[in-house]
């Protein structure tokens, strides 16, 4: 007995022996260090002012540019999708779209997360037979969730964005559509679940690239989420439906700029775009906002409502319901009423009380 107690102690022994001899062998693991990875580049004020950095060549004059990040968001079913088609569709083929014209063809990735392949097939069949324009070879790239057996990577993690990574180094234009589906890490309405695409939208812009994100709307009409978002954009575009719109009517909305650090005067103007088939044929149509008010006024003017009830309706000022209604009255598109007595002659044709004018 003695003698097998004495051989299993030393073949323990044995065994301990050999294991920490291979873990003192091992690779220690490395400690986390406080410097950063690459060394920080400062630079003089001489250095900066002659540093070769990308040229913001605008992709969809007046609005969109390389080495930009921007946003464009609606509620559900306002016509998001419709409108990045558009914007991809034309930066690709160097066409126009809405009221932004791009002077070249630029290469472009649209990479689409929610919908269906055969409902993106028909979007962007539709668009092909509305034009004469065609992409040059190489020019259009779809990433899309239906060719990748329903699954798209996660952008807002490392992982993602290293899978996403070859597609992008070519492109110029990156559209993200959208915010939901395609960065599903975190809670959407804390700002740390931002920082990883933050980032990633930073290397973007800094490699040249101009990055247009589509989101949702929340409740309360703004995009959804943490409003860090907007903080590194450059222009930021709601989609939102008229007061008047009927749902028969489709695609139809004010483009409303909600940020836009670059545009100014008419550039920064909203404005009202329609989707409509004409000759079997998509067309989409655009009209300034004012004529939109302009159209709106007559309307619930018609209708009786008050300056101020006219001005609440559509979120502007009682002076621009007014000068509406002066011009359409001078128009005649709404006619005088003849029965309204204004208020100084009123003034003058009622017998004044004693005790209550004189005071």
């Amino acid at each position: 007995m003695k003698e097998w107690t004495l051989t299993i102690t030393l073949m323990l022994a044995g065994w301990f022996m050999d294991n920490v001899v291979e873990l003192s062998k091992a690779e220690k693991p490395k400690q986390p260090s406080n410097k950063p990875e690459k060394p920080l580049v400062v630079a003089t004020l001489g250095d900066l002012l002659a540093h070769p950095f990308p040229q913001r060549e605008p992709v969809l004059s007046p609005v969109f540019n390389l080495a930009s990040l921007n946003m464009v968001f609606s509620a559900r079913g306002v016509g998001k999708t419709h409108a990045a088609l558009g914007i991809a569709y034309a930066a690709a083929t160097g066409s126009s779209f809405w009221t932004w014209t791009a002077t070249r063809p630029f290469k472009t990735l649209y990479i689409d997360g929610e919908m269906p392949g055969e409902s993106l097939q028909t979007r962007l069949a539709e668009i092909v037979r509305a034009t004469d324009n065609e992409p040059p070879v190489g020019c259009f790239s779809i990433l899309t969730i239906d060719l990748n057996e329903g699954m798209m990577p996660d952008l807002s993690t490392l992982n993602g964005q290293i899978a996403i990574e070859p597609y992008c180094q070519g492109a110029e234009l990156i559209i993200v559509d959208n915010l939901s589906c395609l960065c599903r890490s975190g809670r959407e309405n804390e700002a740390e679940s931002w920082l990883s695409i933050g980032e990633w939208a930073m290397r973007m812009r800094s490699a040249g690239k101009c990055v247009i994100f589509i989101h949702h709307a929340g409740k309360n009409g703004e995009q959804r989420g943490t409003s860090k978002r907007e903080d590194i954009l450059d222009v930021a575009i709601e989609l939102k439906r008229p007061t008047d719109y009927d749902p028969a009517e489709g695609a139809r909305f004010i483009v409303k700029y909600s940020k836009a650090r670059h545009l100014t005067g008419n550039d920064a103007q909203s404005f009202e775009a329609m989707l409509q088939t004409i000759g079997g044929k998509q067309v989409w149509t655009t009209k300034p906002m004012t004529e939109s008010t302009y159209d709106q006024v007559i309307e619930f003017h018609g209708l009786g409502m008050g300056v101020t009830d006219i001005a609440n309706e559509l979120a502007v000022n009682k002076s621009t319901v007014s000068r509406a209604i002066k011009k359409a009255i001078e128009e005649g598109a709404i006619l005088p009423k003849s029965n309204v007595v204004s208020i100084k002659n009123r003034t003058q044709n009622t017998p004044k009380r004693k005790d209550i004018d004189n005071e």
